[in-house]
């Protein structure tokens, strides 16, 4: 029997799957930084004002977390261990970032359900990425 380092099929469906995603939560970083005036004009008053009571570091703690990701898929893509810590980063910034969304805003007054069930989503995947990803390199699939 002999081992390979070759990655599964699923390895590269998932990988890219995962970027995909992490794409989509740039682009909401960026829509929501870059975009705002834009993004304000489709808000309701509520919405508004709970964006404008954000706090500074928020902003700050969504881009790590959405570019660290990102950064991670890359690196899954390109079979590098590194991408262990990266989803370890987005996933701290997620946390912090998600949390506070959830727990220290009134969203869910906002928003209803979707203020839970979206970042438990994000929250989800990230956990499943960072634990995918040390799973590759136990199986050798990432130097």
């Amino acid at each position: 029997m002999t081992l390979t380092n070759k990655p599964s099929k699923a390895f590269w469906i998932i990988a890219v799957i995962a970027l995909l995603w992490n794409l989509m939560g740039v682009f909401q970083f960026l829509s929501s930084t870059l975009m705002a005036e834009e993004l304000r004009k489709t808000l309701t008053e509520a919405q508004i004002a709970l964006l404008d009571s954000m706090p500074g570091w928020y902003d700050i703690a969504f881009g790590i977390g959405v570019f660290a990701g990102l950064l991670g898929c890359i690196l899954l893509l390109m079979r590098k261990k590194m991408a262990i810590v990266l989803f370890a980063l987005s996933l701290l910034a997620v946390f912090i970032y998600m949390g506070y969304w959830v727990i220290g805003t009134d969203a869910t007054k906002v928003y209803g359900m979707e203020a839970i069930v979206m970042p438990l989503v994000v929250i989800a995947g990230c956990i499943f990425l960072y634990f995918y990803s040390k799973g590759a390199a136990r199986n050798g699939w990432l130097t």
